[in-house]
């Protein structure tokens, strides 16, 4: 029966927004989830995370090239001004000194070198997956961001178009009393003062009624802002009066699963490269192990012009190991900071946990209390919407003083402002209660 009443007067309350979503045929007209879907395509910093992703694969690719076999052509030119000076024994024995090689050299060399181990590489080859991990996981945290921002900014926007509705239902009521007491006061009913305060309550409704739609213009720009929206391009929320009040519901047995926080996982993910961290500096001491080959094209000639003329090749492979024996207790220093840098997060896992339960337990309690307070003001609407009706025929009658009146109109528009405050804080809370434990998934 309360859904109901809710139902009903939320539709009564909502009347204005609906019609002005039609205003203009030109005009697109988008829902919180099509809000949503037009975020996750186009907000900056969604897009911006999805390049910080492709830059992760890509360095990645830089970091594990080693492992492809590397290609080099390189060469030099040779010109001797003076040939260098060589020493040989003659047929006597005797030493003697003669000039060798010829004036000009040319060698275009093709190398080639295969690394068979290396430890960075084989860090780099270990650790890729989670960091492709750890970009995801960022761009998820910003998808999960901008639908709570859209959702409650979406909210924000549609309680002051609400707000209108009312207001203009205020102003529509009490411009009617205050005709009422015109013709009162000049048939000499009711004095002047009660004419005077029905202008008086006319006018305060009509200054919040034009303060409410000049919030609309800024809260529409708030929208776009947290959509990525051109600024430019105009559009009216819509809504689906039925769903909205489903969605207040939420099961609040449910218990809180640290896991499911995108804060938690980035934090898992972290430790997981910290670990993969320490595991290098361990094996830093392996040798670096590597084949290569060489094909030295050489040209040699006395005359430059007939340099090119006669070749002289020659190759070779083999291997190639470094082993480091002492790096000045860098690796020892490396392994003993990365342990440390292990122990920081670890710490940070404690002090993670304990801001996830507070951030629950304080979202849970909104959520509870809202919704307490959306079923008074639902209460306080049905009662004050009575008391008026009552009042006001009561006034007509000469019962009671227009100060009454006043009063009821005052209760009124507020337990109708307040309901709808209510029901839109409730909604808000139910998001920050849903992202709290984790709640708020995006689709990859």
């Amino acid at each position: 029966m309360r859904c109901v009443f809710i139902l009903i007067c939320f539709s009564t309350l909502l009347g204005s927004a609906r019609a002005a979503g039609h205003a203009s045929d030109s005009i697109p007209s988008l829902n919180l989830p099509q809000c949503i879907d037009f975020a996750l395509k186009k907000q900056p910093l969604i897009n911006q995370a999805l390049i910080n992703e492709s830059i992760t694969r890509s360095t990645n690719a830089i970091l594990t090239s080693g492992w492809w076999p590397q290609i080099n052509v390189s060469g030099n030119f040779t010109h001797y001004n003076t040939l260098p000076t060589s020493f040989i024994h003659n047929s006597s024995g005797q030493l003697i000194e003669q000039k060798s090689g010829v004036v000009n050299t040319a060698i275009p060399v093709l190398s080639v070198t295969q690394t068979i181990f290396n430890p960075s590489l084989v860090f780099a080859l270990r650790s890729r997956t989670d960091l492709v991990r750890q970009a995801e996981l960022i761009t998820d945290s910003s998808k999960i961001n901008v639908v709570a921002t859209v959702s409650k900014t979406f909210y924000s926007l549609l309680l002051t178009i609400e707000q209108i509705g009312v207001l203009q239902e205020d102003t529509a009521r009490l411009g009617k009393t205050y005709r009422d007491t015109y013709h009162q006061f000049v048939s000499g009913i009711v004095d002047e003062t009660d004419f005077d305060q029905a202008a008086i309550s006319l006018n305060n409704s009509r200054a919040q009624l034009r303060q409410a739609q000049e919030n609309v213009v800024p809260q529409y720009a708030a929208l776009k802002q947290a959509m990525g929206y051109p600024p430019g391009q105009p559009f009216y929320v819509s809504f689906d009066t039925a769903q909205m009040l489903a969605d207040i519901q939420f099961d609040t047995t449910q218990t809180l699963q640290f896991e499911k926080r995108i804060e938690y996982q980035q934090l898992m993910t972290a430790k997981r490269l910290q670990e993969q961290n320490i595991g290098y500096y361990r094996t830093a001491w392996a040798p670096t192990l590597s084949g290569f080959f060489n094909f030295d094209y050489v040209f040699q000639n006395n005359k430059f012009a007939d340099l090119f003329s006669s070749a002289y090749p020659y190759s070779y492979v083999g291997l190639s190991v470094s082993l480091p024996i002492f790096t000045g207790f860098a690796r020892t220093q490396g392994l003993r900071r990365a342990k440390l840098q292990a122990q920081l997060l670890d710490w940070d896992e404690i002090s993670l946990r304990s801001q996830i339960y507070s951030e629950y337990t304080a979202a849970l309690a909104n959520y509870k209390s809202n919704l307490y307070n959306l079923y008074i003001m639902q209460d306080n609407v049905a009662l004050a919407k009575k008391v008026y009706d009552i009042v006001s025929l009561q006034y007509i009658s000469g019962v009671v003083p227009y100060l009454n009146v006043i009063t009821a109109e005052s209760n009124l528009i507020s337990s109708e402002i307040g309901y709808l405050n209510a029901l839109f804080q409730l909604l808000s809370s139910k998001i920050d209660l849903e992202k709290s434990m984790g709640f708020i998934t995006v689709n990859r």
